[in-house]
């Protein structure tokens, strides 16, 4: 199986930014496209964005295309998310979550939390308006 840990969380004023760490142990890394979500308070989870395994693949929700930034580096098993010009709709907990697979299946395919076969347990972000 796979372990993944959220940090990097927290409070921050509109405009600021953050950074969000996702580390993953247990299988092979680079086997899996990574994914973050997040859920606001009496909202359904949405998706922010999604990895492909090489890192050459990026796709983004549109509420976060220009602002948001998803990375990984295999060689620490981890993958990131850089967030700036942050806004208070932006406040929610944030999710990432690893699909397993050799074939990328398409931006569509992961942007459906179906899509994944691991969670991680949330990271809070709070931007103050």
């Amino acid at each position: 199986q796979v372990q993944l840990v959220e940090s990097g969380g927290g409070l921050v004023q509109t405009g600021g930014s953050l950074r969000l760490s996702c580390a993953a142990s247990g299988r092979t890394f680079s086997s899996y496209g990574m994914g973050w979500f997040r859920q606001a308070p009496g909202k359904d989870r949405e998706f922010v964005a999604v990895i492909s395994w090489s890192g050459r693949t990026t796709y983004y929700a549109d509420s976060v295309k220009g602002r948001f930034t998803i990375s990984r580096d295999n060689a620490k098993n981890t993958v990131y998310l850089q967030m700036n010009s942050l806004k208070p709709e932006d406040t929610a907990v944030y999710y990432c979550a690893a699909a397993f697979g050799t074939v990328y299946r398409g931006n569509y395919y992961y942007t459906k939390g179906s899509a994944y076969d691991f969670w991680g347990q949330g990271t809070q972000v709070t931007v103050s308006s």
